[in-house]
């Protein structure tokens, strides 16, 4: 596995970071960065082997994205939305999904996520059951890679709160409509809102429809969210030169690693918390050039701070929020 991440790794410092200035103010991710990345085999790094895939352990799964993250982070965003996806149509019952395998593993086709039935709280994506599959009514607030992906892995809940996840085709239609969101960070991710109605699921597109569960976020999850706050930290540490966040950081991933309940929130907040600090302090050095939009300094202080709310879960926030009160 040590191979994969070391591509990534390469791929991170001699592609990604050269052009994360240019990608930065780009409408869209460019699309040769994404092709160079399925090319690698990235697409299907969560993949089963006899479908083309890498079939990487998770340690693998977190090193690479991290890698990634420290050359571009809206590249790797966009990319990590597909990671999951190959896992959920691996996994799945359905007999058709495993059509769409393959095209998946070596990113023929793409995919990105839309949570909208998933977050805690209310739904904001209601799905109902009807004589030719199912039917989608609601919006998914935050979905990237629009215009990127083909398809959009999607969560609606039902009224007896079941999770119905769908593989829809990522384009407009009369049922589904997009709306482009303007975001300080990340905005070359082309994270759009879609909304729903009555939308057609037909059951050929279902990957699962499971019981839904709020509570704690298992901690597999909330260490992949960190691996970008990582990636981050480790840019700016490779440009700062030694400092004693170095020591940090890698403290600060093994106690991610151990993927301990009792401590991954907080270890989640740290993540998040520590690219903002790594990042301010490349702004203080580099001074007042960190002000032009040509120098990296910016682009990773606007970087961290996306990493300190993205995806943030209850007791993370409590965690961060107690930590930035101590500092």
């Amino acid at each position: 596995m040590a191979d994969i991440v070391a591509t990534a790794e390469q791929l991170a410092d001699d592609l990604l970071f050269p052009r994360a200035l240019a990608t930065d103010r780009s409408d869209a991710v460019p699309v040769d960065l994404l092709d160079a990345l399925a090319q690698a085999g990235l697409y299907g790094l969560s993949g089963p082997v006899d479908a083309g895939g890498l079939q990487a352990d998770f340690s693998t799964v977190c090193a690479v994205g991290e890698a990634l993250a420290s050359g571009c982070l809206s590249t790797a965003f966009v990319w990590g939305q597909h990671v999951g996806v190959v896992i959920a149509a691996a996994q799945s019952a359905n007999e058709h999904m495993h059509e769409w395998l393959g095209p998946l593993c070596r990113g023929e086709r793409r995919a990105g996520l839309a949570l909208g039935g998933a977050v805690p709280g209310p739904a904001f994506l209601r799905a109902s059951l009807t004589d030719g599959g199912w039917r989608f009514d609601g919006t998914s607030l935050f979905v990237s890679g629009w215009g990127m992906v083909d398809a959009i892995h999607t969560a609606a809940r039902t009224d007896d709160d079941r999770l119905v996840w769908a593989l829809l085709d990522a384009r407009e239609c009369g049922t589904l409509k997009a709306k482009r969101l303007e975001l300080v960070a990340l905005d070359a991710t082309a994270t759009v809102r879609v909304t729903f109605r009555d939308h057609p699921v037909p059951p050929e597109r279902v990957t699962s429809v499971v019981r839904h569960q709020e509570g704690v976020t298992p901690p597999h999850v909330l260490r992949i969210h960190a691996s970008f706050a990582l990636g981050v930290t480790r840019r700016c540490c490779r440009l700062l030169g030694e400092t004693p966040l170095d020591d940090e950081l890698a403290r600060l991933r093994a106690d991610l690693d151990r993927l301990d309940p009792d401590t991954i929130e907080a270890a989640r907040a740290a993540a998040g918390e520590l690219a903002l600090r790594a990042a301010a302090m490349l702004a203080v050095a580099s001074g007042s050039r960190s002000l032009l939009i040509a120098e990296h300094a910016q682009r990773l202080v606007r970087e961290a701070l996306f990493c300190l709310v993205y995806a943030l879960r209850p007791g993370s926030r409590a965690a961060l929020l107690k930590q930035l009160e101590l500092r």
